[in-house]
């Protein structure tokens, strides 16, 4: 491996970029790091419009007048060239520009050819397989992290379950069930990458099956997410209905990484649902956005319904919050742990991705390299981030 954050990492102009900073998320996360980025800490942040990157600037420099200077970088991701200049200039960049199916691979491609750690919010699992199998082994080479799922998919989910397992005994088998509730409502670009992304079920399946013959395989180990099927949970007291995201492949990913987990690791993703109607409401209402995504005409009217950009305002956000609890089990021990915060979509995402750049910038970390998940490249590390900025990791209750 030629890892290359060392002193050439360390002689580039930035610590850590921002992309897509005048976005809706963009924004709340270039706010959290005017807040929060350690004092010393080199930051830009880029987009495609000049013109409403020094607005971001002045609202920025109006709350903190060290943003004032702050240097701004006119990038898009049509345009190679300007991206292989942004990846080369920092150690970290962090992208919000989605769908990143449509919108992602070049930025990848740049950071993985300059040995520049990547992080970003995908929640589209044919786009973290496409990115493995196309550019893992060069990130490999050149030394890139290259971590998706940087927001609320999947930090909590991913850490939440690391920290489980931390609570549980080792060298045995385990098993792990998460059930997430939240109130929150979505913007226009998490609509518009949900939609792109249950309209390519065949492309999904194609690329998850790509990225299994480009694996290795796992020896004397197992560690696997399988769906499982709605029931009710005696251990929530709430209905639990099988959540097909990334999250549980990203988990099974970090299980696979690390030997914590255990020889025969098993993880289930769930949604939690209070009532039986409740539940049946929700089944209904995913089915019916699932068919409707097929037909392309249908997914253009959705997305025209919350355009990019456009998402709940700051009294909604206030008002959000989540919850995953998690029941974990190995070695006759059993433990429920629960990570909580507020908005996730939107407040609580900026705040994971920034902390993440923030990690990757400045922690002691492990030597690691290529696709890898928040659990294994940032682990304790960013636990303790995120429990000092307020996301709280608790265990409940063991048996």
């Amino acid at each position: 491996m030629n890892r290359q954050n060392g002193t050439d990492r360390a002689q580039r102009p930035y610590d850590i970029v921002l992309f897509g900073a005048t976005g809706f998320v963009g924004v709340l996360t270039a706010e959290y790091l005017a807040a929060h980025a350690p004092e010393g800490c080199r930051w830009a942040v880029a987009g495609r419009s000049r013109q409403k990157l020094e607005q971001l600037r002045e609202r920025l420099a109006a709350r903190h007048p060290g943003c004032a200077g702050m240097p701004l970088i006119e990038a898009d991701v049509n345009d190679p060239e300007a991206l292989r200049q942004l990846a080369e200039s920092a150690r970290v960049v962090a992208t919000t520009v989605g769908p990143y199916l449509l919108y992602g691979e070049a930025l990848v491609a740049a950071c993985a050819e300059a040995g520049t750690d990547y992080v970003d919010l995908t929640g589209e699992p044919e786009f973290v397989d496409l990115m493995y199998v196309r550019h893992d082994a060069r990130a490999r080479e050149t030394g890139a992290r290259l971590i998706h799922a940087c927001g609320f998919d999947s930090v909590p989910h991913d850490l939440g379950a690391y920290f489980t397992v931390q609570q549980l005994p080792e060298g045995v088998p385990l098993r792990v069930d998460g059930f997430v509730r939240s109130n929150a409502t979505f913007s226009g670009g998490t609509l518009a990458s949900a939609l792109n992304a249950m309209g390519r079920g065949r492309q999904m399946l194609r690329a998850a099956h790509d990225r299994r013959l480009h694996e290795p395989r796992l020896v004397g180990r197992r560690a696997r997410a399988p769906l499982g099927s709605p029931r009710f949970s005696r251990e929530t007291g709430a209905w639990a209905l099988p959540l097909p995201t990334v999250d549980a492949q990203i988990i099974a990913r970090s299980a696979r990484s690390l030997k914590r987990y255990g020889p025969d690791f098993r993880y289930r993703h769930y949604a939690a649902v209070r009532t039986l109607p409740m539940a049946a409401g929700g089944a209904a209402a995913v089915g019916t956005l699932f068919a409707l995504a097929q037909l392309p005409p249908a997914r253009r009217w959705l997305s025209e319904r919350i355009k990019p950009g456009e998402g709940p305002d700051e009294q909604r956000r206030a008002k959000s919050w989540f919850s995953v609890r998690f029941v974990g089990e190995g070695g006759g021990r059993t433990v429920f742990t629960e990570v909580s915060g507020g908005d996730p979509g939107y407040g609580e995402t900026a705040k994971m991705l920034a902390e993440s750049m923030l990690c990757l910038a400045h922690d002691q970390l492990p030597d690691t390299s290529g696709q890898v998940t928040t659990a294994v490249a940032m682990g304790d590390a960013l636990l303790e981030r995120l429990q000092a900025a307020g996301i709280r990791f608790r265990v409940a209750a063991t048996r």
